[in-house]
């Protein structure tokens, strides 16, 4: 099957702070003061959304194609994509600019703060649907640039191509207009249960109204697994027991990285959703969004310690 993934491609920046933010901050200061936390490690990673969505679907065998744009420091992270089985032909430099990156601090009860800043991205708008020289199967739409949010449903709709829209982080600064216009064509809809909040907030849609205009919700919960919702049905996806907690970055797409690569090969809903959930406790148990790693052969047999496939992971074999 012939994915395609938009979306951020990102240098991440990962500190731990050793304590709690939520003993340090007050909220009723946080207007007129300023804050800074002495982190005590900070590592530079590959990062962002596509990439690290199709850096999972490689692992598992599935050669999926990134097209979004990037700096003129991205030579390295090229190769690497490309000596993991992602094809990177639709990445393009934008001269003169850095790759976006995404700094974060992880506390030790695993809270987050975050900032983000887009680089390249910001000219994801500049590439087209239109200009491939093939239609594929599925297009992933995950954030970027505004403009390219807006512009690539939109082909997607003009040129009949089934899309899974994931806005995940942007859904903050989308108004409820632009999530309606944009979940209506959907075949997929992914996001966590704040975001789920929010979403039906903004449009003032229910999760019946929602499924009206998906055809697949995906509600990704965290430490209670996920739940699917699909023809009238609902299906609970349980988390997989992690041999250690290091770093949650990066865990939400590996998920769907997981479940797509399911996808590709046909399998039903819930397996989907199972793979996602062991492709994404293999994420939580490293450091970076790209630093699991495991052969097809170890994927399934801790597959089968916690999921009955009845045989039908053995495609992933052969």
């Amino acid at each position: 099957m012939d994915i395609l993934l938009t979306g951020s491609v990102a240098y991440d920046y990962l500190m731990t702070f050793p304590g709690l933010f939520k003993e340090q901050i007050l909220p009723e200061r946080l207007a007129s003061i300023s804050l800074s936390f002495l982190v005590e490690s900070m590592s530079k990673q590959r990062g962002g959304i596509a990439p690290n969505i199709a850096y999972t679907m490689a692992l598992l065998g599935e050669k999926p194609r990134v097209m979004a744009t990037v700096g003129e420091d991205f030579g390295d992270y090229r190769a690497w994509l490309d000596a993991k089985g992602v094809d990177t032909d639709l990445m393009k430099v934008v001269p003169g600019l850095f790759t976006a990156s995404f700094f974060a601090t992880t506390d030790t009860d695993s809270a987050q703060i975050a900032s983000f800043y887009p680089g390249a991205m910001a000219h994801s708008a500049t590439q087209s649907l239109k200009d491939l020289d093939s239609k594929p199967d599925l297009v992933i739409v995950s954030p970027s640039a505004p403009d390219a949010m807006m512009k690539f449903p939109a082909e997607c709709r003009e040129l009949g191509i089934k899309y899974l829209y994931d806005p995940s982080q942007q859904v903050l600064r989308l108004e409820g207009a632009e999530l309606a216009r944009d979940m209506e064509g959907a075949y997929f809809l992914f996001c966590n249960d704040y975001e789920f909040g929010l979403i039906s907030k903004k449009t003032g849609w229910s999760l019946d109204q929602i499924l009206e205009h998906v055809q697949v919700l995906v509600i990704t919960r965290g430490k209670d697994g996920a739940d699917l919702y699909v023809g009238g049905d609902a299906v609970h996806i349980p988390t997989v027991p992690e041999d250690q907690i290091v770093d949650p970055t990066g865990v939400g797409d590996a998920f769907r990285g997981g479940f797509l690569a399911g996808y590709s090969h046909g399998f039903d809903w819930k397996l989907c959703g199972e793979i996602g959930s062991l492709s994404a406790v293999y994420c939580l148990e490293q450091r970076g969004t790209q630093n699991h790693s495991y052969t097809k052969e170890d994927f399934v047999k801790r597959f089968r310690k916690h999921f009955d496939d009845a045989g039908k992971l053995d495609v992933l074999l052969k």
